[in-house]
């Protein structure tokens, strides 16, 4: 089971939403941070300029509880308090259900925006890399991409105009029309600025493009046959221009109050747009008050979306639905594979039971039977295990999938004493303090035991109940 603690833009607003911004260059303290802590076992950390998300799997024996804690902990130490009561929290099938609607833009601000599956992507590379990905949040992660491709493939959730840059463009075609001749500025060489930046071209503005890096702006700025400029004019650039988006990542607003109030006296009473697509935000919020000046930012935005969602609201519910059928194979496919450790374990203590039994019997009123008497006692021993665990093996795999089973398999822990059995890897390929076994076939004669007397084989067994498709390709 998995864990997701964080924020968005549906959870906080931009001023929240900046104060957790986690920069690339800072995600591997945040690591450190996270794995440091015992009740985490692996971590994904999804930070994008409209959420910061933490995905996380406990560490063995650890519990979901205890995990939720130590993220909110660790957030809280980057935003302060106030971002602890914008945290939100989801558990178990509700987490996977989260990821996959993530992973399919369904959770975006612009649903059917393809930035995030890439963005995604990237933060499982990170994962791998800093080695805080395993087993669990792996396989989640896995099928989150395989879902988010499948809901842009099977569905038309992603056709048309569907960015936060393509918004941008559309809310500067609203303000100005047509757009032919117009001066705009991109603030920032980034993959949203370079989308803007295409897009305006295509519009029939004149671009300019400024970034911190001299060969990026020169980059970008060749491919929309615009003017590559240094931050350094920044200010002369904005007392030309009809439009500016910036995109930058800098920590910091980078249009200051007092950078616009020089601007406009260079305007003379000229109306200056601007439009802020990046979290933290590039232009101080105040710069709206000044007469002349006009300023969007993602939040204002939200607006042209509910626009843009009216027209894919049919393509949407069907990809809600290719969500929940995989969320749903998912969860059966862990519940499953949770239960394997469980059913092993009981084959493994009931058949002690009895074969220590067996042998006392062995070595005592019934030490006068030959070698072939007791083999076939040994028989009878496997068959009695088999024929007394079917029903509740049976009524084990049965739950796999239902909310009750967790439950269940705590009582069957509890009333077996499987604790004092432990199960390497969650896969029951190996157990502590293995019982050795009676070889049978001591005649020559080949013995095919109907029960498993190898914690492999029970494992084998404990599988046998046949895994829906989606089960099978997620092993």
């Amino acid at each position: 089971m998995i864990v997701v603690v964080g924020l968005s833009h549906k959870t906080a607003p931009i001023a929240v939403r900046e104060r957790l911004a986690v920069q690339r260059d800072a995600l591997p303290a945040l690591y450190e941070r996270l794995l440091s802590d015992g009740s985490i076992g692996e971590a994904v950390v999804l930070s994008t300029c409209n959420r910061v998300e933490v995905y996380a799997a406990p560490s063995r024996g650890g519990a979901l509880e205890a995990t939720s804690r130590a993220v909110i902990a660790a957030l809280t130490s980057i935003g302060g308090d106030a971002v602890a009561t914008h945290l939100a929290r989801k558990e178990g099938g509700d987490a996977v259900r989260h990821l996959f609607r993530v992973a399919s833009s369904l959770d975006s601000l612009v649903v059917g925006e393809p930035q995030i599956l890439g963005q995604l992507k990237d933060a499982i590379e990170l994962a791998r890399e800093v080695k805080a990905l395993g087993q669990t949040l792996g396989k989640a992660m896995l099928r989150a991409v395989r879902v988010g491709k499948r809901a842009r493939s099977e569905t038309a959730i992603g056709e048309g105009q569907v960015s936060v840059s393509s918004v941008a463009v559309d809310l500067a075609q609203e303000i100005f029309g047509d757009l032919t001749g117009r001066k705009a500025a991109l603030v920032g060489a980034g993959e949203m600025a370079e989308a803007a930046a295409k897009l305006l071209a295509k519009a029939g503005a004149k671009i300019v493009v400024l970034n911190r890096s001299p060969a990026r702006a020169k980059a970008l700025a060749d491919d929309v046959c615009g003017e590559p400029r240094g931050m350094a004019e920044l200010e002369r650039t904005l007392g030309e221009v009809d439009i500016a988006i910036a995109s930058t990542s800098s920590p910091t607003p980078v249009i200051t109050v007092e950078l616009v109030k020089r601007v406009r006296k260079v305007r003379r009473g000229k109306s200056l747009f601007l439009i802020d697509i990046a979290v933290p935000r590039d232009v101080e919020p105040t710069v709206n008050d000044l007469d002349g000046v006009y300023l969007y930012d993602v939040d204002d935005l939200s607006q042209i979306v509910a626009q843009s969602l009216e027209g894919r609201a049919a393509e949407a519910t069907r990809a809600e639905e290719i969500v929940e059928e995989e969320a749903r194979a998912f969860e059966h496919w862990t519940l499953e594979r949770e239960l394997t450790p469980t059913i092993v374990g009981l084959f493994h203590r009931t058949r002690a039971v009895l074969l220590a039994e067996l042998e006392r019997s062995f070595a005592g009123r019934l030490k006068h039977l030959g070698a072939s008497e007791k083999e076939a006692l040994l028989v009878m021993v496997d068959a009695a295990t088999n024929k007394l665990l079917h029903a509740p093996v049976t009524r084990l795999k049965e739950l796999a999938g239902d909310a009750r089973a967790e439950g269940y398999v705590e009582a069957v822990h509890d009333l077996f004493d499987l604790s004092a059995i432990t199960l390497a890897g969650g896969d029951g390929s190996t157990i502590d303090g293995a019982i050795s076994l009676p070889t049978a076939g001591t005649n020559g004669k080949a013995q095919s035991p109907p029960i498993p007397r190898t914690p492999a084989a029970a494992q084998a067994a404990a599988s046998t109940a046949a895994p829906s498709p989606r089960a099978k390709d997620l092993g």
